[in-house]
C-alpha cells in the first residue's frame, strides 16, 4: 500500500526544519547496516533558551492500514503506558494487553512521570531469536545479539531514567535495520514513529511568514497525521509538533551475498560455485587484522594451532562454522585458498575476510619468513618451560619438590597433547600485533607477558638461593625480577666453575650473588612497562627501551615493532639463565 511522502508534505520547510525533525519525518532507507531509532527520550539545554525536546515510540501498523496513521495518543507522553490496572475483583485484568492505540509496539516503555523503564518487545525478541545482556554501573543499559548468527548489538537501549524537573537520562533505543525489517516482514506491517517533538527556537522571518502574522497558530493535517503549534514565548518561538509518519516499509533489507564479487589473484567475479570448483587452486591473502574481531569477543575460538609445521589461525563459532586452513605467513599475513574460504559459514563472514584481501603484488612485499606474534609466543612459552624444567630439577636437589606445571603454569605435556587450548591466556599474548599497534595496546601486551612469567614462586625461588647460601634476611626482600637476577649470578658463578648442580648446597655466601647483571636488565625493563600501564608512566620507562637497544624514533609509525623487540629481549633474558642452569644440571 503507498504511503504518504511526509517530509514533502509537511507545512514547516527550509531553514524553519530543524534536523532533529527533520529526521523524524524521514523514512528510513534498505541499508542492513544502518541502526534505526526505534525509542527516544530526549531533553537538551532543559529549561534554557535552547531547549529541545523529543518523545518518539515506533508502532507496528499492518501494512493494511491506510496511510497516513493519525496521531496516537501515546506520541504526548513518549511511552507505551503510563498506568496500571485497577486491582479490583479477581481477573478484571484478564484482558490486559498494553498497546499503542490497538498497535503493537517494538519497544516496551512505561513510565508515571517520574519513574520510566524500557525494554524490547517481548514479540520483537522472541520471533527473531535475541539474547540480551546487561551493562550495568553508569550505563544501564541492555543490548540483545542474535547468537545464531552471530550478529552482536541488534537492539540496545537504556534500561530506565528518573523524572525530577529534569531526566536523569536521555534514552535512545536503535535496532538494526535488517532485524527491524525482518520483524516487521513476519508480521506483514510497517513501522510508524509516533512522536511529540518541542524546540525554542530564534525568531526567524520563515517562521513568521508561515504563522502569518500571528503570535499562535496551531495547525492541524487534513488527514490527521501532524498537529504544529507555534507561540511566542520570552523573545522566541516555541514549536510544537505531534505527529505519525510512516518511517520503515514492509520490506527486507536487500541480502548481503558474497556472490559476484571480485578477488585479487582470481579472474572475473566469484560465486559460491566457482569456488567450490576451483581447480586453479587460488590462493588469497588476508591481513592478518581480519583476526581482530574474532579475538575481541569471547564468542568466538581463535586459539592459534601449530600442526605440521606451520600455524593455524582459523577462527570458528561454537561448533557451527569455522573457518579452514588459515595458514600465517610472515609476521602480519594469513595465507588461505579460495575454495576454503567459500566452504559452509555466514555470508558476512566471507565478506568480512573480503575487505581484509591483499592484492598479490602488495603481499609479496612481506617477508614470508619474519616471525610473527604466534610464533614468537611459542618461543616465549618453551623458554618458561626450559626454565622449569630446570628449576624443579634443580629444586629436587635442594630439597624443594616441585613441579614444572607448579612454577610456571604450564604442562609440556598439555601443550603437546592439546596445544593452547586449556591456556587462553598465551592466545591473548599472541592476538593480532599489527605494526600500527597503539601505545595502549602495546603496554596491555606487556603487562599480560610479564603476568605470565610472574607464576613463578617466589618462596620457591628464596628457599633455593638460600640453599645455595644467600644470606635469608636479605633474599626475603627481593621480588620476583631481582630473585631472577640473583639465580643468574649464582648460575653463572657455578658454570665457570664447572660445577655441577651439587654445588648449589653451600653454606658459603656466594660472591656477588646480589650485583646488577645486565643479562637480566629487559626483564627490569619489562616490569618497568607493567607499572606503566598501571599507573600511566610511559614516558618514564621510554629510556630504558632505548638503554637496551631499541631505535624508539620507530614509534611514530606505531608499537608494533616494540612488542616484538620486548619479547625477544624478554626470551632471550630467560635463556641466558637457561644456558648455565642446564649446563650444570646436564654435568
Amino acid at each position: 500500500m503507498p504511503t504518504v511522502d511526509h517530509l514533502a508534505t509537511f507545512p514547516i520547510q527550509g531553514a524553519a526544519l530543524t534536523p532533529r525533525l527533520r529526521t523524524l519525518l524521514s523514512p528510513i532507507g534498505l541499508d542492513p547496516l544502518e541502526q534505526v531509532d526505534v525509542t527516544t527520550d530526549l531533553e537538551f539545554d532543559n529549561h534554557g533558551p535552547n531547549g529541545e525536546y523529543v518523545h518518539m515510540l515506533m508502532a507496528v501498523v499492518p501494512e493494511t492500514v491506510e496511510s497516513p496513521v493519525p496521531i496516537l495518543n501515546e506520541a504526548a507522553g513518549g511511552v507505551v503506558s503510563s498506568s496500571v490496572p485497577v486491582l479490583g475483583n479477581k481477573g478484571l485484568s484478564a484482558e490486559f494487553a498494553p498497546s499503542m492505540s490497538g498497535y503493537d509496539y517494538i519497544v516496551a516503555s512505561w513510565g508515571d512521570g517520574s519513574h520510566y523503564t524500557y525494554a524490547l518487545a517481548e514479540k520483537v525478541w522472541m520471533a527473531l531469536g535475541l539474547s540480551p545482556r546487561c551493562l550495568g554501573n553508569e550505563q544501564q543499559r541492555i543490548v540483545y545479539d542474535d547468537l545464531g548468527i552471530p550478529e552482536f548489538a541488534v537492539a540496545e537501549g537504556e534500561i530506565a531514567r528518573e523524572y525530577h524537573y529534569k531526566s536523569s537520562r536521555n534514552v535512545t533505543w536503535r535496532m538494526s535495520n535488517a532485524h527491524l525489517r525482518k520483524y516487521l516482514w513476519m508480521r506483514g506491517a510497517r513501522g510508524v514513529r509516533s512522536f511529540y517533538y518541542q524546540a525554542s527556537l530564534p525568531d526567524s522571518p520563515e517562521l513568521r511568514h508561515f504563522m502569518g502574522g500571528q503570535r499562535h497558530i496551531d495547525l492541524k493535517s487534513d488527514l490527521g497525521w501532524y498537529q504544529i503549534d507555534i507561540q511566542e514565548q520570552r523573545g522566541r518561538l516555541l514549536l510544537q509538533v505531534w505527529a505519525s509518519v510512516d518511517a520503515v516499509s514492509c520490506e527486507m533489507c536487500p541480502e548481503r551475498s558474497a556472490d559476484n564479487i571480485v578477488w585479487f589473484g582470481v579472474e572475473g567475479p566469484v560465486t559460491h560455485a566457482s569456488a567450490n570448483a576451483d581447480r586453479d587452486h587460488h590462493v588469497i591473502y588476508l591481513d592478518d587484522r581480519f583476526l581482530d574481531r574474532y579475538e575481541q569477543s569471547s564468542f568466538y575460538d581463535t586459539t592459534p594451532v601449530f600442526a605440521h609445521g606451520q600455524w593455524l589461525c582459523s577462527p570458528s563459532y561454537r561448533g557451527q562454522w569455522s573457518f579452514s586452513d588459515c595458514r600465517r605467513i610472515g609476521r602480519n599475513l594469513i595465507r588461505v585458498r579460495l575454495r576454503e574460504l567459500y566452504k559452509p559459514k555466514p555470508e558476512q563472514e566471507i565478506l568480512h575476510a573480503h575487505s581484509f584481501a591483499l592484492d598479490q603484488v602488495l603481499a609479496a612485499q612481506f617477508d614470508p619468513n619474519e616471525e610473527h606474534i604466534a610464533a614468537k609466543t611459542q618461543r616465549f612459552v618453551f623458554a618458561l618451560l626450559t626454565l622449569g624444567d630446570n628449576l624443579s630439577r634443580l629444586g629436587a636437589i635442594v630439597g624443594e619438590d616441585k613441579s614444572v606445571e607448579e612454577l610456571v603454569g604450564f604442562s609440556a605435556t598439555e601443550i603437546r597433547d592439546n596445544g593452547w587450548l586449556h591456556y587462553p591466556k598465551l592466545s591473548r599474548l599472541a592476538q593480532v600485533a599489527p605494526l600500527s599497534m597503539s601505545e595502549q595496546e602495546f603496554l596491555g601486551r606487556c603487562k599480560s607477558l610479564h603476568e605470565i612469567w610472574q607464576k613463578l614462586p617466589n618462596g620457591f625461588l628464596k628457599r633455593i638461593l638460600q640453599a645455595a647460601g644467600c644470606p635469608k634476611g636479605e633474599t626475603d626482600k627481593l621480588g620476583s625480577v631481582k630473585l631472577l637476577q640473583a639465580l643468574l649470578n649464582v648460575a653463572e658463578k657455578l658454570d665457570v666453575q664447572d660445577e655441577d648442580a651439587n654445588a648449589f648446597n653451600s653454606s658459603d655466601v656466594p660472591e656477588g650473588w646480589n650485583e646488577p647483571n645486565e643479562r637480566l636488565s629487559a626483564l627490569f625493563v619489562a616490569y618497568d612497562l607493567r607499572i606503566a600501564d598501571a599507573h600511566e608512566t610511559f614516558a618514564l620507562a621510554l629510556p630504558r627501551l632505548q638503554d637496551l637497544g631499541f631505535d624508539t624514533a620507530s614509534l611514530q609509525q606505531g608499537y608494533g615493532r616494540a612488542i616484538d623487540f620486548v619479547m625477544d629481549k624478554v626470551i632471550e633474558a630467560f635463556e641466558n639463565i637457561n644456558g648455565p642452569l642446564s649446563r650444570i644440571l646436564a654435568r
